[in-house]
């Protein structure tokens, strides 16, 4: 099951899980929409070098027993300043 990261690991902007400018890659570390597409180079994740997608959107009922992670994850990619 996804964790659905609260945040962009770049510029650290709130995404809710139902954002549908999410994006992660097959770690699912989570980015917003305008930093893969103005901040990463090759729009791919700085970390492993894969493909960033539209994260999936859990259902709203499904959220009361499978909630979203709380951890922000942050990390110091010199393009994200």
């Amino acid at each position: 099951m996804l964790t659905l990261r609260p945040n962009c690991e770049c510029c650290d902007k709130d995404l809710a899980p139902d954002a549908l400018d999410a994006q992660i890659c097959s770690y699912e570390c989570t980015f917003c929409s305008d930093c893969v597409a103005n901040r990463l180079p090759d729009s791919k994740c700085p970390n492993c070098g894969g493909e960033l997608v539209r994260r999936p959107v859990r259902p709203a009922e499904k959220l009361a027993t499978h909630p979203a992670s709380t951890e922000r994850v942050r990390k110091d990619h010199g393009f994200c300043r």
